[in-house]
């Protein structure tokens, strides 16, 4: 199988005439035949039985060619596509047989290939970078969190409802003095101030004490999700059965043993600040580079495949229904929780594909320009480390990430790092 010529037809389409030789296509017409033979009747002969000569004298001489072609076209074409010195996008693809017969085969297939592009400026991008910093009130704001987080809720007496409480109560809801569906619970749980109610309705609760009976009167809004009730002022009739605090735990040594690892809260207190530091530095690193991709994606030039965008907004869905899977749900699901139907889903992670196929193709086209390659010590390198991160022998890891692409992949990553050192900082 060898690839004849690769002829430009259109922007972003290539026309490849594909040779696939007399034995290989004889091959694949006698595989056709042993396949089909069991389905076909001939005078004198149990099906299964007849000799080849015999059905192609019957049916005539190409009768198993168009299985043949289907058998061969997929490899002949891949490894035409190999041959050429074009990147295949995977879109449709418009064949025509050009010659088939014992001669061999030879067809026509027209591709969608990768863009030719151009970058615009892409040494001395302008871009802030942040300097980052981590005062005592963020560290103490830290240690609040981990107090709540750890605290644990006491019944009080003697004193009213406030914000912040855990109440326990029963109500049941009326509109134009009749109750209505969903309306109505008993010994229910609500932090106030949380904001599970409709607006005003937590608010009427504090400053009432344990086994207070009260009403609460809510206008529901415009944008509730039961029409029949939106706009509509309601009556709950109220029972509050208890009230519960948070009660804090002391910020002492012990604290900080019980909620980490350390043995002293200075310790404790070191490790959030080092933390904070860490993840202010990576989200102002972000946050610049982001500011230099916008610059080259603005100066990017070419016309895109749509399929491109198509295919890359695929992996984002898929990307996504593994999330849902790893939290016990589905797509259906997702949209039957949400109201979305499945485009206005799909067409959710439209910009953000467009802007990653965009981003791609001007650092592809940087490492192009510059030159960029990479070692086999570089390629190895990073063999390891995945294996290392997924805790698999190097030999696995490659069995499934192709050195081409990981290749591809580090001289995108070099690009980025070659835009980030020249860049002006300001």
């Amino acid at each position: 199988m060898s690839l004849k010529s690769a002829t430009k037809v259109d922007t972003n389409r290539v026309e490849l005439e594909v040779e696939v030789d007399a034995e290989a296509f004889e091959a694949a017409v006698s595989n056709a035949f042993k396949r089909s033979i069991g389905k076909m009747s001939v005078p004198g002969f149990r099906k299964g039985k007849a000799p080849r000569h015999l059905v192609e004298k019957l049916y005539g001489e190409g009768v198993f060619y168009d299985d043949a072609v289907n058998d061969l076209y997929p490899t002949a074409l891949n490894d035409a596509i190999e041959q050429s010195d074009f990147e295949y996008i995977e879109d449709k693809v418009d064949l025509d047989v050009v010659s088939v017969g014992k001669e061999g085969l030879v067809f026509k297939a027209v591709i969608t290939v990768k863009p030719e592009v151009e970058v615009g400026e892409y040494k001395g991008l302008k871009a802030e970078k942040k300097t980052v910093s981590v005062t005592q009130e963020d560290i103490d704001a830290e240690i609040s969190t981990l107090q709540d987080r750890n605290s644990r809720l006491v019944t009080v007496e003697g004193r009213a409802a406030q914000n912040e409480d855990t109440v326990t109560f029963d109500f049941e809801g009326f509109v134009d003095g009749n109750p209505f569906e969903g309306g109505k619970a008993e010994n229910f749980s609500l932090e106030l101030g949380s904001g599970r109610f409709i607006p005003g309705f937590e608010e009427q609760i504090v400053g009432k004490s344990t086994d207070e009976e009260f009403e609460v009167n809510v206008t529901f809004p415009e944008d509730y999700q039961a029409d029949e009730l939106k706009r509509k002022p309601a009556v709950f009739k109220c029972k509050l059965h208890e009230i519960k605090a948070k009660e804090m735990p002391e910020l002492n040594d012990d604290f900080a043993k019980d909620v980490s690892e350390f043995d002293t809260l200075d310790q404790l207190k070191a490790d959030l600040k080092g933390k904070l530091e860490h993840q202010r530095e990576h989200a102002a690193e972000d946050e610049f580079e982001s500011t230099l991709l916008e610059q080259l994606v603005e100066g990017l030039k070419g016309e895109i495949p749509e399929a491109m965008f198509e295919r890359r907004v695929d992996d984002s869905v898929a990307e996504f229904e593994q999330r849902l899977k790893s939290q016990g749900l589905n797509v259906e699901s997702y949209l039957g929780y949400t109201g979305m139907d499945a485009e206005t889903f799909r067409n959710g992670f439209r910009q953000q594909a467009e802007k990653q196929v965009k981003i791609r193709l001007a650092l592809e086209k940087i490492a192009s320009v510059e030159n960029i390659t990479i070692s086999n010590e570089e390629l190895e390198a990073e063999y390891a480390k995945f294996a290392e991160q997924y805790k698999m022998d190097v030999d696995k890891i490659k069995s499934f990430i192709s050195s081409k692409e990981l290749v591809k992949d580090l001289e995108v990553g070099k690009a980025l790092d070659l835009v980030k050192e020249s860049a002006e900082i300001s």
